[in-house]
């Protein structure tokens, strides 16, 4: 079974299926309420790597070179995929018999700083449930606070 024919026949065309925010978990303001929750601290950290620790440090998820950075990490394209595949399985869910068809499904990607990973993660896995049929929101909680020095 194809998830996009089954996704387009049960999911109400413009309306907003998934809220994804990026956070960083060591900011101490996590997103409230219950969500998937994602964590990319596993994988490389540009700020913490010295060959591009410069270029990136102050930029985030959403420039090209960080997102290609973060998204060729090992690991990285995994967790999309798995976090892909379990909030179409949890839209699907709400739409059996019996489910809620007007829930939506949030989705929370965590980093430490809220800045590259999270927010390339949250990037990606929005673009791929778009291509879904997905309405998709993209929020990013801690994008503009300053970087974290531990």
């Amino acid at each position: 079974m194809e998830t996009k024919p089954v996704l387009a026949s049960v999911l109400t065309p413009g309306m907003i299926h998934c809220v994804i925010v990026s956070y960083g978990i060591d900011q101490r303001d996590d997103p409230p309420g219950s969500a998937l929750r994602i964590d990319t601290r596993s994988l490389r950290n540009p700020p913490e790597d010295p060959a591009v620790r410069e270029r990136m440090l102050h930029s985030n998820g959403l420039n090209a070179e960080v997102r290609d950075y973060v998204l060729n990490t090992l690991g990285a394209m995994e967790i999309v995929e798995r976090a892909v595949d379990q909030t179409t399985a949890l839209l699907l869910a709400d739409s059996l018999p019996g489910g809620d068809p007007m829930r939506r499904t949030d989705v929370h990607v965590a980093c430490g700083g809220g800045r590259h990973r999270s927010v390339a993660l949250a990037e990606e896995i929005g673009s791929q449930l778009r291509e879904l049929g997905v309405g998709v929101e993209v929020e990013h909680r801690h994008i503009g606070r300053p970087i974290l020095t531990h």
